[in-house]
């Protein structure tokens, strides 16, 4: 179950292939009501995508644009840490003419070099209806399969998920979320969990709530599973932070994080950096190398308590974009 509620709780940029939710999207309501929440997953995006990924050994990402609806991408992954990989990456993007998200992935798959596959499907079903299906293997056996349906009204979003259903086992989860929006700042909602095997059956429930000021986000979910709660703040156009709040009735383990992001346009450098309660210091940092279409990222994570570096040393990433003719 595990692994399945994993894609409902993406952390930010990390796991999701399709379009976050932005400013001037298509749910949007221009004239003066209440703008629809987004989606339930979205509720902590801003505070996570302020966060550095951990890098382990040494990426290289190719990226060829073949048309104005199909792209694919090459990652060599060499770690010292784990095998080294390969990984195959298609996508083929929205092709309805009419819609205002041109660009917004349809169908995404993914294979790397041991023959595990993750697939992603995203059709509009209309204006205000979206389907989603994901489909996960490890190797030649099936993990994940997982069917979501999206309904976004002017004020509020409704979803429901079906996750990993086995008629032989009699064994399903499903997932429903709904938020509303209260006021231009107040989003409140919930998300309940129903999972049913042979040998148990129960369900979790979680409120969230969310207000928005011009410049920060405060956001919590609440429950009998634990407790999150982040606050994201944009101080200036170069500077974000972020704090975290996360407690687990199942773990009994609490964590506190910090985290911040400094960008330097002129310099086209990204820094982001975090500190956390099992004292876990890290850093990443990004630099386009122009001319040149090729990213450098470079990043290291420390450990002062078992006083060890998590992963490697340090991890560098190149990212190459060669655009299609």
């Amino acid at each position: 179950m595990g692994s399945v509620l994993a894609l409902s709780n993406r952390p930010g940029r990390q796991n999701s292939p399709f379009p976050q939710d932005r400013p001037l999207s298509r749910w949007d309501r221009r004239d003066g009501r209440l703008p629809n929440p987004g989606s339930f997953d979205g509720l902590h995006r801003n505070c996570k995508d302020v966060f550095p990924q951990q890098i382990e050994g040494v990426k290289l990402v190719i990226n060829k644009t073949l048309s104005s609806f199909f792209k694919v991408s090459h990652t060599f992954h060499l770690s010292a840490v784990a095998p080294s990989s390969y990984r195959f990456h298609a996508e083929h993007l929205q092709s309805d003419t009419d819609s205002k998200e041109t660009d917004s992935p349809m169908l995404i798959g993914e294979m790397d070099s041991s023959g595990s596959l993750n697939a992603h499907s995203l059709f509009h079903l209309s204006e205000k209806i979206r389907a989603k299906a994901v489909f996960q293997t490890q190797q030649a056996q099936f993990v994940t399969w997982q069917f979501e349906t999206e309904y976004r009204g002017s004020d509020f979003t409704a979803a429901i998920t079906l996750a990993n259903p086995d008629i032989l086992r009699e064994s399903v989860i499903m997932v429903a979320h709904f938020l509303q929006s209260v006021s231009p700042q107040l989003v409140l909602g919930g998300e309940l969990v129903y999972h049913r095997g042979r040998s148990e059956e129960g369900g979790i429930l979680t409120l969230a709530g969310q207000y928005s000021g011009p410049n920060w986000v405060a956001t919590l979910n609440a429950g009998k599973g634990g407790a999150h709660a982040s606050y994201y703040h944009r101080a200036n156009k170069q500077i974000q932070v972020g704090v975290e709040f996360e407690a687990s009735t199942r773990t009994q383990e609490t964590t506190f994080s910090f985290g911040y992001q400094m960008e330097l346009p002129e310099a086209k450098m990204v820094f982001r950096g975090m500190l956390d309660s099992r004292c876990i210091i890290g850093g990443v940092l990004e630099k386009r190398l122009y001319p040149l279409p090729a990213t450098l990222i470079m990043g290291a994570f420390v450990n002062h308590r078992a006083d060890k570096l998590q992963g490697t040393d340090s991890g560098i990433k190149a990212s190459m974009t060669m655009e299609g003719q």
